[in-house]
């Protein structure tokens, strides 16, 4: 596991979500709008390592809608298949199911709704763990949501994480934007731009992302703190060469 330090690389991340040990991706997030690919999850894995990624996002979809992991056989053999650092989110939601996944050599986790729900939580597992917890921060118009993005939270996402910042040196933080997730949109710049000026808090930015372009547009906002891009649905659909990707984020 790398340190997460001043010159680290903008990293681009390609994500794998499982539902029922398959590969598939959601509109929006929403079950109802689901595309399932007939790939084998620990074969994506290591073609997205053969490609250049230094780093995969495996989200457990069954896990975020049921509150607990459910792929964690498909995760397991993920991470048999790939050397490169795997974080992994989706109903990761008490200590010992992060425990599980470190066990399974799991070299991020992802923490949400249990995370947001009750920030005490978050705090504690920082203490245990550092830089090896992250925050998943998904937001519908601003504002957190959670529980598989059932449930809306009356908070924005900055009031929530500069609050947060008050009692923690440091956080790192997935920001998705949910009604750009999976539609090619382009990214949220202005909601980016906005959580970028929280100078203590590392983001990745998730939702949206359709081409290179969108990654260039990202990589030109030159904020030190933008770690990275989670690319999902772009990939499955080839409307954007992992290789090439990794090659323009490199270039900068």
């Amino acid at each position: 596991m790398k340190d997460s330090g001043t010159n680290s690389p903008f990293l681009v991340i390609p994500a794998i979500d499982l539902m029922d040990g398959a590969c598939v991706r959601l509109e929006q997030g929403q079950r109802s709008r689901q595309t399932r690919y007939s790939v084998d999850a620990a074969e994506v894995a290591r073609q997205y390592e053969l490609h250049g990624a230094q780093r995969i996002h495996v989200v457990d979809l069954d896990g975020a809608f049921e509150g607990k992991p459910r792929n964690l056989e498909t995760i397991r053999r993920i991470r048999e298949a790939a050397s490169i650092e795997i974080e992994v989110g989706g109903g990761v939601r008490d200590e010992q199911a992060m425990q599980t996944l470190f066990g399974l050599g799991i070299d991020y986790v992802v923490l949400g709704t249990k995370a947001l729900e009750e920030p005490g939580f978050l705090r504690r597992m920082i203490e245990a763990y550092g830089p090896r917890v992250i925050l998943g921060a998904d937001a519908r118009d601003g504002f957190l949501s959670t529980r598989g993005w059932t449930h809306t939270l009356q908070i924005r996402v900055v009031d929530f994480l500069r609050d947060l910042l008050r009692e923690l040196p440091h956080l790192t933080v997935i920001y998705t934007d949910i009604t750009r997730d999976g539609m090619f949109t382009s990214p949220n710049y202005d909601a980016l731009k906005e959580l970028l000026e929280l100078q203590s808090a590392d983001v990745i930015a998730s939702g949206g992302v359709g081409s290179l372009e969108d990654i260039a547009k990202l990589r030109a906002l030159n904020k030190q703190n933008l770690r990275g891009v989670i690319v999902g649905k772009a990939l499955y659909d080839g409307r954007i060469s992992l290789a090439d990707a990794v090659a323009l984020a490199q270039s900068h």
